[in-house]
């Protein structure tokens, strides 16, 4: 996760007030995950890894079979380190104005899609999912 949008503000003065008073501030997600590493050695776990990723990667299955005594990947293993992870702890932040009213948010969420430049896109879409989730935020 990583959207990052700044949000000028014009876009964010409450509607009584003039745009020019409005104080920017940009909407993020930030995740912090600390890891116990492992690492991968063995050529048919390497491969394994591989057949994962590519799967993720190239969901259609359009590449060569991963096999330990194939080509193209087997050859290709030597040279391969791979480490699983195994997560300890996370930690996550998350700003998108959550404490504002719903069709404030909205609107920022509008004004970025349009907008449109760097991560307006995506930290747009990832508001718009917060306000179905959560709605009006209360602690």
């Amino acid at each position: 996760m990583g959207d990052h949008a700044f949000v000028p503000g014009p876009w964010r003065a409450p509607a009584d007030t003039p745009p020019a008073d409005g104080v920017p501030t940009s909407y993020y997600s930030a995740v912090r995950f600390t890891c116990r590493a492992h690492v991968v050695d063995d050529p048919e776990d390497k491969a394994d890894l591989l057949r994962r990723q590519l799967a993720h990667f190239q969901p259609d299955g359009d590449h060569a079979p991963v096999a330990v005594d194939r080509p193209p990947y087997g050859r290709m293993l030597s040279g391969i380190r791979g480490l699983r992870l195994d997560v300890t702890d996370v930690l996550a932040k998350f700003k998108y104005d959550d404490h504002k009213p719903v069709e404030h948010r909205t609107a920022v969420a509008d004004h970025l899609t349009a907008r449109g430049q760097g991560l307006d896109v995506p930290a747009a879409r990832r508001q718009r999912r917060r306000l179905d989730r959560i709605g009006r935020w209360t602690s």
